[in-house]
This record gives C-alpha cells, structure tokens and sequence, in this order.
C-alpha cells in the first residue's frame, strides 16, 4: 500500500467515525427526548411533536450510507443499503411526517422506542468496529436486541401505515387524478395498500436472515475468546 493509499484510508476512517459518533449522538438525543417526554407526561401523546425535528434529520442523514456503499468506504452492498435506507426513510416522510393523524396512534412510540435503541446500538457498534476495539456486551446487544426491536418497530410501521389510510383516500395525498396534460394517474392510497404483503413477504426472511448473522458473529466470537 503506498503512503497516498494510506492517507487516504486514514481520511476515510476518520470521516467514518466522526460519523458514526455523530449519529450516535443524535439518535441518543432522540432517546433522551422520548424517555424525557413520556416521564413527564406518562403519555405518548405529543411525542412525536417532542422529536419530529431530530428525527427528520438524523433518519434522513443515513441516506449518506448509500454514498458510503457506493464509494466502497464500507463493504456494504449499495442496493440492499438502498433498500433498507429508504425503507425507514419512506415511513418517516411518506406516511409519519405528512399525516398530522399518525401522531398520536401508539404506532409512533413504537417506532421511536425500536429505532432509536437500535440505531444507537448500531452506529455504536461501528464506531468501535472502526477503532478497533469491539467489547464482548457492544457484540452481544447488536446481535441480540433485534429480537424484541425488529418485530416492535415492524408492527409500529404497519400500524402508521394503516392509521394513515383513511386521511390518504380522503384527502387524495400524493395522487395524480385524471384528466391532466399529462395524461397520468397515480394513487398513493394505492401505493400505501401494497406495502402490507411486502411486509408480509419480506419480514420472516430477514428476521430470519438475522438470526443467522447472530449464530456467525456470537459463534465467531466465543471461539477466538476460547
């Protein structure tokens, strides 16, 4: 590796952890807010107005992943990073965001809770990666706490999802109507319906998929301890 190589990684490196610092930080910011809201006022109602704004930023900066994948800075595959970006991306702007009438259904707390334990974990989880030093308990929770957070946070977007149906057929969100100069129609209401079997299809076989990546990394781990 020539010394310009080197300076370059060492760069890349140092971005990387500046931003997973970065990210770590603001979504514990999240989790500050959500604990802080529901002790005080032992509701959730109101708790997404309490982090709307934080939440907005933070789940849209993960968007830069896919640049990271694409420039090869992590060794990540840029479609399923895409993929899984714009999945989370698509619920906070598409449906959570844009319909006031989603707010105060308990899909949101269920959603906050699952997303920001996990997205601290994760980007936690990194952050040592990349300095290379990854404790026993960072390994533990970042391959054990999906368990009970990914079919929380699943079940709290479905429930978004379909406590925004009835102000998306009414209100025409989103949709194209004929006649226009175009000559196109688009009905986000549509759209929102389909999601329902893709969660359907695609949830057991990456929950699954996980449970596998839990038995490599745990296993690995316990036999370079022995």
């Amino acid at each position: 590796m020539t010394g310009e190589s080197k300076k370059q990684n060492s760069i890349a490196q140092a971005y990387l952890i500046m931003y997973n610092v970065a990210m770590t930080a603001g979504w514990s910011v999240i989790g500050v807010g959500v604990a802080s809201h529901v002790y005080k006022h032992r509701s959730y109602k109101g708790l997404y107005d309490q982090v709307e704004k934080q939440l907005l930023f933070f789940q849209t900066s993960a968007v830069l992943e896919i640049l990271h994948a694409a420039l090869g800075l992590v060794r990540s595959n840029v479609l399923l990073t895409t993929l899984q970006v714009f999945s989370r991306v698509g619920i906070v702007w598409g449906v959570i965001q844009p319909v006031a009438q989603v707010h105060e259904k308990e899909g949101i707390p269920m959603v906050l809770v699952a997303w920001t334990i996990t997205e601290i974990i994760r980007y936690l989880f990194y952050t040592f990666v990349l300095l290379g030093f990854t404790p026993r308990i960072m390994l533990w929770l970042r391959y054990t706490l999906f368990i009970v957070l990914y079919p929380l946070g699943v079940t709290g977007e479905l429930l978004s999802l379909y406590y925004s149906l009835p102000h998306v057929q009414k209100s025409g969100l989103y949709s194209v109507s004929l006649p226009n100069s175009l000559n196109f129609a688009f009905n986000y209401y549509y759209v929102l319906i389909g999601m329902f079997p893709l969660y359907i299809i695609f949830f057991p076989q990456l929950y699954l998929h996980m449970f596998a990546q839990r038995g490599k990394s745990l296993g690995s781990s316990s036999k370079k301890q022995n």
